[in-house]
C-alpha cells in the first residue's frame, strides 16, 4: 500500500471514529464506504481462503487435500502390527502404506491435472509380482476417504480396481527436468523413522521450470504445536495422539502456514517462521537418524566450532525441515558420507526446501549453491544440505565448509 493511500486510509478511519462517537450514522455509513474503497483489492479479510489468495490455489488446495488423505492411510499402516515391509534394491524399505499412499495422492493430482508429469519414488513392480499384497494395498486405497464430502469432490479421480491402482501408481515415471508442470512425490518420506515408531513425512510438490512453486508437507507425529520444542526422543516410539500430526504448506512468495492434519476439510492455518536467533551456539540443531544418511561425526564437529552446547535431535525424514521452518529446530545438516557417492533425491527435499526459505530461512548445498531441482529426479549439481535461519546461515555454513574441506 503506497504512502497516500495509507494515509487517506488512515484519515477517514479517524473521522468515522469521530463521527461515530457523535451519532452521524448516515455520514458515518458515507465515510465507512470510501474508506473501503481506499483500501486496494489484494488487501483480503482475514477469514478468507488461505489457498483463494494464492497463485496457485487449486494446486495448494488439492496438493493439501491429498496429502491429508493419504496421512489417513499411512496411520493406519503405522498402527498396524505388519507394515508389509519389503526391501528395494537400493537396501531401502517399502511398505503397503508407500504403495497406498502414492496411489491415493497420484490419482488426484492427475484428476485435477491430467496433462502435468509426476515424479513418484515407488514403482509397482513388486505388487505386480505378489497378489496379497498387492490386496492389501488396494483395501488400504479403496477404504481410505476424507469426512468431508466436498474434499473428496474436490480430489475426484477413481481408482476403480487393483489393476488400475498399479497403473497409478506407475504415472510417477516422469523422468523430470527443467521444463515444464512437474509434481514430486515422497508418500512416505522417512521409512525406517515410520517401522521404527518415529518421525515420517508424506510429501508433495509442484516444480515449474525447475522451480518449485508449491510444497506441502504432513507429518502425523510431529506435535501440532508449532511453538513445541524439539525433545531427544521425538525421533521414536511416538505417536498420533490428540496434540499430534501437522501440515505444513507453503508457495513461492507468499510464505509458510502450518495447520492440524485433520480428517476432512482444511483446518485453519497459522503463518509460521524460523525462530530469530543471532548467534549459532543458541540454536537447536537436527540431524538425520541413519548415519549412512549424513555424517554424525562431521555434525559433531561442526556442531563443536558453533559452540552448540544443546544435544543433536535425531529424526528422520522432511519432518526436520518442518521443525525449522516453523522455529522448533534452527539448523538441519544432512553432510555427505565420507567416502560415499549418494546423490540426493528431489522428493526428499523439494517441499521441505520451499517450505524453509519461505519461512525466513535458508537452504544451500555444503558449497553454499541453492538446490536446484531442475536436473531430473536426482539432485545432481548439489552436494549435502545445510538449512538454517537466514541469520546464521552464513556463519553454519562457513564452519561446514571448514570441517569438510570444502573449497
Amino acid at each position: 500500500m503506497s504512502f497516500h493511500t495509507r494515509f487517506a486510509f488512515r484519515f477517514s478511519t479517524v473521522i468515522i471514529v469521530i463521527l461515530a462517537a457523535t451519532s452521524a450514522p448516515s455520514v458515518f455509513h458515507r465515510l465507512a464506504s470510501i474508506s473501503r474503497q481506499v483500501l486496494p483489492s489484494t488487501v483480503k479479510h482475514p477469514s478468507q481462503s488461505s489457498t483463494m489468495s494464492s497463485s496457485y490455489p487449486k494446486e495448494l488446495e488439492v496438493a493439501l487435500l491429498a496429502v491429508q488423505r493419504a496421512s489417513i492411510l499411512t496411520k493406519q499402516v503405522f498402527h498396524a502390527k505388519s507394515k508389509g515391509t519389503l526391501t528395494k534394491s537400493d537396501a531401502s524399505p517399502v511398505t503397503i502404506g508407500d504403495y497406498g499412499a502414492q496411489a491415493l495422492i497420484i490419482s488426484a493430482l492427475k484428476h485435477n491435472f491430467p496433462s502435468d508429469e509426476i515424479v513418484a519414488e515407488e514403482e509397482s513392480t513388486d505388487l505386480q509380482q505378489d497378489a496379497a499384497l498387492k490386496d492389501l494395498v488396494w483395501n488400504l486405497v479403496k477404504e481410505t476417504k476424507l469426512d468431508d464430502p466436498s474434499a473428496e469432490t474436490t480430489l475426484g479421480g477413481s481408482i476403480t480396481d487393483a489393476e488400475s491402482m498399479l497403473n497409478i501408481i506407475d504415472q510417477g515415471n516422469s523422468k523430470g527436468g527443467g521444463k515444464g508442470r512437474i509434481w514430486t512425490i515422497d508418500p512416505i518420506d522417512g521409512t525406517k523413522g515410520f517401522l521404527r515408531g518415529g518421525q515420517y513425512a508424506v510429501c508433495v510438490a509442484l516444480i515449474v521450470d525447475g522451480d518449485v512453486k508449491v510444497g506441502v508437507l504432513g507429518c502425523p507425529n510431529l506435535p501440532v504445536d508449532d511453538s513445541a520444542p524439539l525433545e531427544g526422543g521425538i525421533g521414536e516410539n511416538q505417536s498420533d495422539a490428540e496434540g499430534k500430526g501437522a501440515l505444513a504448506s507453503a508457495v513461492k512468495g507468499e510464505g509458510s502456514q502450518s495447520r492440524p492434519l485433520g480428517t476432512g476439510k482444511l483446518q485453519t492455518p497459522r503463518k509460521i517462521s524460523v525462530q530469530s536467533i543471532s548467534t549459532p551456539s543458541e540454536a537447536a540443531f537436527c540431524e538425520s537418524v541413519e548415519a549412512n544418511h549424513s555424517s554424525h561425526g562431521d555434525n559433531a564437529k561442526i556442531a563443536k566450532k558453533l559452540d552448540i552446547t544443546k544435544p543433536s535431535v535425531r529424526m528422520d525424514s522432511q519432518a526436520k525441515y518442518f521443525s525449522v521452518a516453523r522455529g522448533a529446530g534452527d539448523i538441519y545438516l544432512r553432510l555427505p558420507v565420507r567416502g560415499g557417492n549418494y546423490i540426493e533425491k528431489i522428493w526428499d527435499h523439494a517441499a521441505g526446501d520451499l517450505i524453509t526459505r519461505e519461512s525466513g530461512g535458508t537452504v544451500t548445498d555444503i558449497r553454499g549453491k541453492s538446490l536446484d531441482f531442475s536436473q531430473g529426479p536426482l539432485l545432481t549439481g548439489n552436494t549435502g544440505v545445510v538449512a538454517a535461519g537466514s541469520a546464521i546461515h552464513a556463519q553454519v555454513l562457513k564452519v561446514v565448509q571448514e570441517v569438510l574441506s570444502v573449497e
